[in-house]
């Protein structure tokens, strides 16, 4: 069975899109939204903090993966966003500054909540997730929290059959065959953090969510996931800080993927970045903090892989709302 093809991408994505549909979908700017890999980070900060994006990969290339979502999360309780869900009681000074280091203090203990909605599209395949995840924050030393979080919802995976050619005129084969399948999803994950330092380990797809259109078909996967997430936040000046980051991700029966990134940002205003995912791509960003209720980020990928010559590269845009921002800042003060 197989898709119709008019290159040599558009093959490797009729070969590759049954497993892309059992994977969570991967993203450059990680760095930005880690509630998207742990949910241990719901509640992080001290606002609502809600992200919307998009991802376009492989620009150029039929049937490319396609990607929007939208996430929130918030500290539970109105005391919790009125106090600051950190007990570092500046509004609006500069995060990646030595000042804001040398005073923070960490969370007193509290309850985090979030919801992550995404949909994916690739080749034939279209995959959708709706899952709610909660949190608690525990300060286990001065400077140093560390979180515990769990989420859970449902997973929709859907095959355009119509869309399938086999060579064959009305194939019978394919008329055993379900559009979709629907899957419980749960996931778990742990987050310790400080105002230089993140450490982030989760696991995804717990259930396993093996793909199966038919009843006599074989299942497809069973893809569950392994994040590890870290990063450092390193001062220059008293305005500047450089953010090495990683992400690290294991899917069962795959190579690992690694992502390195670095970003410099000045002040809480504007970041730039690079980084690299091994045997896939390169990397540039760009973040510009608009205001203490918008910001907006933006990266492009430049294909190092097989379809390198045919696609040209690929485009993420995020934008951030901080809702109920008492405190007027203009940038996440712990999720860097």
């Amino acid at each position: 069975m197989c898709f119709r093809s008019t290159n040599l991408a558009t093959l490797l994505l009729c070969i590759s899109a049954a497993a892309w549909a059992q994977q969570r979908p991967q993203y450059t700017q990680y760095i930005f939204n880690g509630l998207l890999a742990n949910p241990a980070v719901a509640g992080i900060e001290r606002y609502v903090d809600v992200k919307l994006g998009a991802r376009s990969q492989w620009q150029g290339v039929e049937g490319a993966p396609q990607t929007a979502y939208l996430s929130a999360h918030m500290p539970i309780g109105a005391n919790r966003i009125q106090d600051g869900a950190t007990s570092f009681s500046e509004g609006g000074h500069n995060p990646y500054g030595r000042n804001f280091s040398r005073h923070y203090r960490a969370s007193e203990p509290h309850h985090g909540a979030g919801v992550v909605l995404q949909h994916d599209r690739a080749g034939q395949f279209t995959r959708t997730d709706a899952l709610l995840a909660y949190a608690y924050h525990l300060r286990i030393a001065e400077t140093i929290n560390l979180a515990a979080g769990v989420n859970a919802g449902v997973s929709q995976v859907r095959l355009d059959i119509a869309g399938i050619n086999t060579g064959v005129p009305g194939d019978p084969a394919l008329a055993n065959y379900a559009d979709s399948r629907l899957t419980p999803d749960l996931g778990f994950g742990l987050w310790l953090y400080s105002a230089r330092f993140f450490v982030g380990l989760s696991a995804q797809q717990l259930l396993g969510n093996p793909l199966a259109f038919s009843n006599n078909a074989q299942q497809i996967g069973g893809y569950q996931q392994l994040f590890l997430m870290a990063g450092y936040k390193l001062h220059v000046s008293s305005d500047m800080a450089v953010v090495p980051s990683v992400l690290l991700k294991r899917t069962a029966g795959m190579p690992m993927v690694g992502d390195y990134n670095v970003k410099l940002a000045f002040r809480d205003r504007l970041w730039l970045g690079g980084g690299y995912r091994n045997h896939e791509s390169f990397s540039a960003m760009a973040g510009f903090n608009i205001s203490a209720l918008f910001n907006l980020s933006y990266s492009y990928d430049f294909s190092t892989g097989p379809v390198r010559t045919l696609a040209h590269g690929s485009h993420e845009i995020v934008l951030g709302i901080l809702l109920n921002n008492r405190f007027k800042v203009y940038c996440p003060q712990v999720m860097f």
